[in-house]
C-alpha cells in the first residue's frame, strides 16, 4: 500500500504529550490486544444494541483492532510513517450523513471504547511496574487520540452531507469542519479560509444551540460560521465579535460598567447577559457561549460550550437564554467526570453511610457548611438557620465519624469537593 507521512498534532494540555511516553509501554501493552479488541465489541454490543445488530460486525471488529494498533504505534514511535488509511477508515465511520443519529452512535462507541481500553491497560500497566505519572501520561494519550477519531468521523458526516449545501455554504462548512479538527494544519485553514472569504481571526468562540428548538433551517446568520443541520448545532465567532458597541444610559453619557472576560475585550453587563448580537437571530434557541481560545483550540471550546448546555438541559444550571462557561467553572469542573466524582464521594463520605438517610443528610449539609465558613458552632448555626447547641451536637458526632480527617487539609478539600458534587447530583 502506497504510504505518505500522516502528521497528527497531539492533543490536550501538553503541547509533547506523545513523546513523554516510553517507547517501551506499546511493547508491554501490545500482547493485550486481541483480547481488549474483543472486550471493547463485548461492551459496544451491551451498551450500544446498535451495533450489535449491525451487520457489518467484521468491519467494525477490524477497526477497534486497527485503531488499538495504530494507538501503540504512535507510542512507540511519535513520528513514524502511517499509511494514508489511517485517516479515511474513522472518516467513514461518519459517512451516513441522512441518519443524523449515526454519528452519536459512533461517538459514543468511542467514548466506550476508550473506558474500556484505559481500565485495561492500566491494569496491564501496573502488573508490569509501569509508574503511576506514566499512566498518567497513557490516560491523557487515550482520551487525546479518541479526540482524533471523533473528529475524523466528524469530518466524514459533514463531507458526506456538504453536496447537499450552496457553494458557500459548502465552503464554509469545510472551514468550520476543519477549524474544529486538531489535527488540520494551518496551509489547509489558510486556503479554506481564503476560499470561504472568512478571515481566520487570532481566538474564536464557540456557541452551541440548543437543538430541541424551532427549526433552524430558516436562520440566517450572515457571515457566520455556523452548522444548524447537524443534531448538535452550533457557531464558530471571533472573540472580537463579541465586543459590543457602546452603551449609553437614559442621559445619553455614561456606558454601562465592563467586565474583561480571560483578555477577551471588555464586555458590557448587559452583553453578558444577553450574548453577543448574532445571537439576536436565535432569539428563540437557548445557547451557551464557550471560553475564547487560540483558533487552534476551536474544538475545546465548542466541547465546553455543549458541556455547559447540556448541564442546562439536566436542570444543573440555571434556563437562561443564553449561558456563559466563565460564569460555571465550579460546576462544570465538578460535573465533568460523574462516576469518578461517586467513587470520590463514596470514599471520602463512607463514615454518613452508616446513618440512616435523615441523619446523614444533615451531618452532611452541617460538614458542609462548617468547611465553607470555616467559622464555629453560631456561623454555622446561622447559615442553618438551626441553634447553635444543635450544631455543637453534630459537629462532635461528625468528630467522631471522621476523626483527624476533619483537621488535614487533602482531606478536607476532597470532603469539601465530595459533598458539593452530591449537592450538584453528582
Amino acid at each position: 500500500m502506497a504510504q505518505r507521512t500522516e502528521h497528527v498534532a497531539p492533543l490536550g494540555p501538553t503541547a509533547d504529550l506523545w513523546s513523554q511516553l516510553p517507547p517501551g509501554l506499546a511493547a508491554v501493552l501490545r500482547p493485550g490486544v486481541g483480547d481488549l479488541t474483543r472486550e471493547i465489541r463485548a461492551e459496544l454490543d451491551r451498551v450500544i444494541p446498535a451495533f450489535a445488530k449491525r451487520p457489518s460486525g467484521r468491519v467494525v471488529t477490524e477497526g477497534i483492532q486497527q485503531a488499538l494498533l495504530w494507538f501503540l504505534d504512535r507510542v512507540a514511535d511519535p513520528g513514524a510513517v502511517r499509511d494514508e488509511g489511517w485517516p479515511s477508515l474513522f472518516r467513514d465511520f461518519g459517512l451516513p450523513a441522512l441518519d443524523t443519529r449515526a454519528l452519536d452512535v459512533v461517538q459514543t462507541a468511542y467514548r466506550v471504547g476508550a473506558r474500556v481500553a484505559w481500565r485495561r491497560m492500566a491494569r496491564i500497566g501496573e502488573e508490569a511496574g509501569v509508574p503511576t505519572d506514566t499512566l498518567c501520561l497513557l490516560a491523557e494519550a487515550i482520551f487525546a487520540y479518541i479526540d482524533e477519531l471523533s473528529a475524523l468521523s466528524v469530518r466524514g458526516h459533514a463531507t458526506a452531507r456538504a453536496a447537499e449545501l450552496t457553494a458557500q455554504q459548502r465552503r464554509r462548512t469545510q472551514l468550520l469542519t476543519a477549524l474544529l479538527t486538531p489535527t488540520t494544519s494551518p496551509q489547509t485553514l489558510t486556503r479554506l479560509a481564503d476560499t470561504a472569504q472568512w478571515p481566520l481571526p487570532e481566538s474564536v468562540v464557540a456557541v452551541a444551540i440548543d437543538p430541541t428548538g424551532p427549526d433552524l433551517s430558516t436562520v440566517d446568520l450572515p457571515n457566520t460560521l455556523a452548522d444548524l443541520d447537524s443534531p448538535h448545532p452550533c457557531l464558530l465567532l471571533p472573540t472580537d465579535s463579541l465586543s459590543p458597541p457602546e452603551v449609553a444610559d437614559q442621559g445619553g453619557s455614561a456606558e454601562l460598567p465592563t467586565l474583561t472576560d480571560r483578555g477577551t475585550g471588555p464586555l458590557s453587563l448587559a452583553d453578558r447577559r444577553t450574548g453577543p448580537p448574532i445571537l439576536l437571530h436565535l432569539a428563540d434557541h437557548r445557547t451557551a457561549i464557550g471560553p475564547a481560545v487560540p483558533l487552534a483550540a476551536a474544538a475545546q471550546s465548542l466541547y465546553w460550550a455543549r458541556r455547559t448546555l447540556s448541564l442546562v438541559a439536566e436542570g444543573v444550571l440555571p434556563a437562561s437564554p443564553v449561558t456563559w462557561f466563565d460564569h460555571h467553572l465550579s460546576t462544570l469542573w465538578l460535573r465533568n467526570d460523574p462516576p469518578l466524582l461517586r467513587e470520590m464521594a463514596t470514599q471520602a463520605l463512607a463514615p454518613l453511610a452508616t446513618l440512616n438517610p435523615h441523619q446523614a443528610a444533615k451531618l452532611a449539609a452541617t460538614l458542609l457548611t462548617w468547611l465553607h465558613t470555616r467559622g464555629g458552632a453560631p456561623g454555622v448555626a446561622q447559615h442553618l438557620d438551626v441553634h447553635p447547641q444543635t450544631v455543637r451536637y453534630r459537629l462532635r458526632q461528625l468528630t467522631r465519624l471522621f476523626g483527624t480527617r476533619l483537621t488535614d487539609p487533602d482531606h478536607r478539600f476532597t470532603l469539601e469537593v465530595a459533598l458539593r458534587a452530591r449537592a450538584l447530583g453528582g
